[in-house]
């Protein structure tokens, strides 16, 4: 399958660069194949030592750029050809300014050159920011001097890398016959150069993508294998352009804390439901995460001072980032799929940048803490996914009073839990009833259809035009007649604070949870799609 990554690498060039020409706006997604490595224990000092050499000529390389600061005017190409003719030794050139010779002998030319690609990216960066720290600098002298005035400027400027610890990639003339569960690298173990046969571990590199160049990765005291996939695709259109076709297909993400840890609902721009999943057991969950808090409190209480650059509890402290880590994945995974099964184009989630725990107990607050610390994971995993998947946009709206909000009148509902008087409003309950539409489902499905909801409201809506001035304002005299104008405020109440925009709390999100559990159960002809067993 394969034999020969060269010769696929190369057609798929090509059937690119056709595709372009005929005119066709195509879009890439990346993502990397990560890949466990068996090899015998003695190779992984030469993979140290080859990274260590890598990162030394990196160095090198970064300080010529410093010594000529306008090699950075030139693109990537012209770049790396002006630095190869500074540093490299050849028939034309017999001697170079800088010659990277002093530094180690025989350096294969693939190899340099990742090394001086490597230092160009960061010296462009180390540059711009020192620039940008330049600006800052001469617009606050200019500010003093125009004031009269001398203040410093106390801002400290950017410092050049003091060390270097980056991966070393591996381009074409460095890597040979790689097949599914091995591959040949060169590599340099200390005292030459020399071709390794390792065998690697887990998934195969997929077919038909064009292949990037690997790299050696050391996770503790094991060495992976990185290898980038590009997929290229034809380009989907911006979701305006999508929300005119009556049959485009929205999938509206609710994202809770308890119960379910999402509820997908996908629908047609016209209004059509099509179908809702339930997704995760968020209280299993919860209570695993609270428990492992709750062991850690327990035992600070015990320890008493910590050592100073210790890490106190750390075998609990990575399960519960472990954890969530899986919890995000899994989650994220089951939200593409769900959305590809069903043909939806567009992923829609509530804009939730503004969560914080409420006070109370260490371990109730940290939970909670972290519980949004996994939306936010859940969105930027799904947001990938869903692009790698096949194009599949992802868009956040507004999250107010989206699950106050009737999805088919928008009305404001009753929330209330399995028994209760279907009267108020209970943050976190199961079910919601509309007393305009007579409407009846469960809470968390009429949030997540009121997001999909708010995505076609607000791109069909019609321009709000600007505000009329006030008439006071209209009719005031000009600043020559010497009349002045009360700037007082008329309103007796005062400002508006955040929990009046925020439902029932200033530091909750539109569906109103108050950090409670949902203490209602799923509707009986809907079940929870995913199972998370812990130990």
């Amino acid at each position: 399958m394969f034999d020969n990554f060269k010769s696929v690498w190369y057609s798929l060039r090509e059937i690119h660069s056709i595709l372009r020409e005929e005119g066709l706006k195509l879009a890439k997604a990346t993502k990397t194949i990560r890949q466990a490595l068996h090899y015998p224990p003695q190779y992984a000092a030469y993979f140290a030592a080859n990274q260590v050499l890598f990162n030394l000529v990196v160095a090198f390389y970064f300080e010529v750029i410093q010594a000529h600061e306008g090699i950075l005017a030139l693109k990537n190409k012209g770049a790396l050809t002006a630095l190869e003719k500074l540093t490299h030794t050849t028939e034309s050139n017999p001697n170079p300014i800088m010659p990277l010779t002093d530094l180690a002998p025989d350096i294969p030319a693939m190899f340099r050159r990742a090394a001086i690609n490597a230092a160009l990216g960061s010296a462009r960066s180390f540059f711009s920011s020192l620039n940008k720290w330049r600006a800052r600098k001469e617009k606050h002298e200019a500010k003093q001097t125009k004031k009269g005035k001398s203040r410093p400027f106390r801002v400290r400027p950017p410092v050049p890398p003091r060390s270097w610890n980056k991966a070393a990639p591996f381009y074409a003339s460095l890597w040979r016959e790689r097949c599914t569960r091995s591959i040949m690298l060169k590599v340099w173990t200390g005292s030459c150069w020399s071709w390794l046969k390792i065998h690697t571990l887990g998934r195969d590199l997929p077919d038909g993508d064009l292949m990037g160049s690997p790299q050696l990765v050391r996770k503790g005291d094991r060495w992976w294998l990185h290898t980038p996939i590009e997929k290229t695709f034809e380009a989907p259109a911006k979701v305006i352009e999508q929300l005119t076709v009556a049959d485009t297909r929205i999938c509206a993400v609710d994202l809770n804390l308890d119960h379910h840890l999402a509820v997908c609902s996908v629908q047609t721009v016209d209004g059509t439901i099509l179908t809702t999943s339930f997704i995760g057991n968020g209280t299993a969950v919860a209570g695993c995460r609270k428990k492992l808090l709750g062991r850690i409190a327990r035992n600070r209480s015990q320890t008493g001072i910590i050592a100073e650059n210790e890490q106190d509890n750390a075998d609990l402290w990575a399960k519960i980032r472990h954890v969530d880590e899986q919890i995000a994945h899994l989650v994220s995974s089951r939200i593409v799929q769900f959305a590809t099964k069903h043909g939806a184009s567009i992923l829609v989630f509530e804009h939730l940048g503004n969560l914080r725990p409420e006070q109370g107990k260490y371990s109730r607050r940290g939970n909670t803490k972290r519980a949004y610390w996994m939306k936010g994971r859940i969105f930027r995993y799904s947001k990938y996914k869903a692009w790698n998947v096949g194009g599949i946009i992802t868009a956040r709206v507004n999250p107010r009073n989206t699950s106050r909000e009737c999805h088919r009148c928008h009305g404001l509902v009753v929330r209330y839990n399995q028994g209760q008087p279907q009267e108020g409003y209970t943050p976190g309950a199961a079910l919601c009833f509309c007393p305009q539409c007579q409407m009846r489902d469960h809470a968390d499905r009429n949030a997540s259809l009121r997001v999909g909801q708010r995505l076609i409201e607000r791109t069909q809506a019609p321009l709000k035009e600007k505000p009329h001035a006030l008439v006071r304002r209209a009719k005031r005299e000009p600043k020559g007649s010497g009349v002045g104008i009360s700037q007082d405020a008329k309103r007796q109440m005062g400002p508006s604070i955040p929990a009046a925009r925020r439902g029932d709390h200033a530091n909750g999100h539109g569906t109103a949870q108050r950090g409670r559990r949902r203490m209602g159960a799923p509707l009986s002809d809907i079940a929870s799609q995913l199972r998370i067993h812990f130990e």
